[in-house]
């Protein structure tokens, strides 16, 4: 028998075996996967390629157009999201551009509220795409006093912002800071995963991914306690329908009966590393963590000991009871150990006129300061806003966590640091 076969490019004539055959497809094939490979290569080259302009470009614009001190904006709109939370959207009152910010960031807002002997500094962060050039958006939740403490008064700013603000209302502003925010250089799985209203930060990264065209494998984990917290509703089951890279995991600790689960929400019960466990095929990915205090602390610790660097675990602090590391830096367990060998460590309240002697238990110089009736202006108690940055006239600190940007030589951001020996502070 006569035949023709021909398999990556080669004409074979004549009375051709079936192993001869195979052989040929067998290198066809090969050259198609590698073709294949070489393609996709090529793409990723151009997509890192293009995320590196993107970034240079967005770290000139956002150098040119950034600003010092506080700028005016105004609450161009007020949009609720679900109970008791709502987004405001502020444009700037000069109607200059905006600087770009990275997914994550925040701003930080002096408020001038009544009754108030001085303004209340207030961090909160933005939660719609950096692709929006015309707008800054952040969703606040208004805080009730805590369900144990019902004699507690509600949290100040933020009912301020509900229930004492209005659409054309003024704000003071300062630029976008942090530095809690999605690497957009890489293409690595990334697993974004928000607790009750720390939704905002990470929701800003999923929209950058969206907005980017980015291919990036995407996993978001939302978790809530039902339909009635559930913010972000509409976008989130629009992503679905349209961006098959991303998957949204939405939990619901307690669902009502009018919850269904498969439309409204997809888990019952609380986001958890042995939920990412039965979802994710590997510990392969970057995450980036928002949410209360005890989902922080139990996923952390759990990525731990599944096994993923500290390097893939990111996360937004903002209160000192934000996350509370097992291991505080080694300066600051030297200091514990020299502190709880004698009677503390000496620190001078220069301006204050008061000398005291700081022990470990008594936490950051910011909150040893308010125990002794010392005032030191604060913000987001977490080493993020810069607010309690206060000047060092003798000794050095060390830092319980990483502050988000470090303060000037000489000066010392307050809420999280602790003295390294005698410190004498001009407070």
């Amino acid at each position: 028998m006569v035949g023709v076969v021909e398999a990556a490019g080669l004409a074979i004539v004549g009375g051709c075996t079936t192993q001869a055959v195979m052989s040929l497809y067998g290198t066809f094939q090969r050259r198609v996967r590698e073709s294949n490979v070489a393609a996709r290569e090529a793409q990723l080259f151009q997509q890192r390629a293009q995320l590196l302009l993107q970034s240079d470009r967005v770290d000139r614009e956002r150098s040119e157009l950034s600003w010092n001190g506080n700028r005016k904006f105004y609450i161009d709109r007020k949009v609720e999201e679900a109970k008791d939370i709502c987004s405001f959207y502020l444009r700037p009152h000069d109607h200059k551009p905006l600087a770009p910010f990275l997914p994550g960031q925040y701003l930080t807002f002096q408020l001038k509220i009544p009754d108030q002997a001085k303004p209340l500094v207030r961090c909160y962060s933005l939660s719609d795409s950096p692709a929006n050039r015309d707008h800054y958006r952040v969703t606040i939740k208004r805080l009730d006093p805590p369900p144990k403490e019902p004699e507690a008064p509600p949290g100040r700013s933020s009912n301020f912002f509900h229930k004492g603000l209005v659409e054309g209302d003024i704000l003071d502003v300062r630029a976008p800071s942090g530095h809690f925010y999605l690497d957009q250089a890489t293409e690595k799985p990334v697993v974004l995963i928000g607790g009750g209203v720390g939704l905002t930060p990470v929701w800003s990264m999923l929209n950058a991914i969206c907005d980017s065209g980015s291919r990036r494998e995407t996993w978001f984990f939302y978790g809530i306690m039902n339909r009635n917290d559930h913010a972000m509703y509409d976008r989130m089951a629009e992503v679905r329908r349209t961006y098959d890279n991303v998957r949204i995991v939405v939990c619901y600790s307690r669902p009502t009966e009018s919850c269904v689960k498969g439309r409204d929400f997809d888990q019952e019960g609380y986001v958890s590393v042995a939920l990412f466990k039965k979802l994710l095929p590997s510990n392969n990915y970057e995450f980036y963590i928002c949410g209360p205090p005890p989902m922080m602390q139990a996923v952390t610790s759990d990525l731990k000991e599944w096994g993923v660097p500290d390097s893939d675990v990111k996360f937004e602090a903002f209160g000192p009871a934000t996350i509370k590391r097992k291991s505080p830096p080694k300066p600051a367990q030297d200091v514990a150990t020299a502190a709880a060998a004698g009677d503390g460590i000496e620190v001078v309240f220069e301006r204050s006129g008061k000398t005291l002697h700081w022990k470990p238990d008594y936490g950051s110089l910011l909150e040893f300061a308010e125990a002794n009736d010392i005032s030191i202006d604060s913000g987001c108690r977490a080493g993020n806003c810069g607010t309690c940055v206060t000047a060092i006239k003798e000794g050095e600190v060390s830092y319980l966590s990483e502050p988000g940007a470090q303060p000037d030589e000489g000066s010392c951001l307050t809420c999280i640091a602790v003295p390294s020996g005698r410190l004498i502070l001009d407070s």
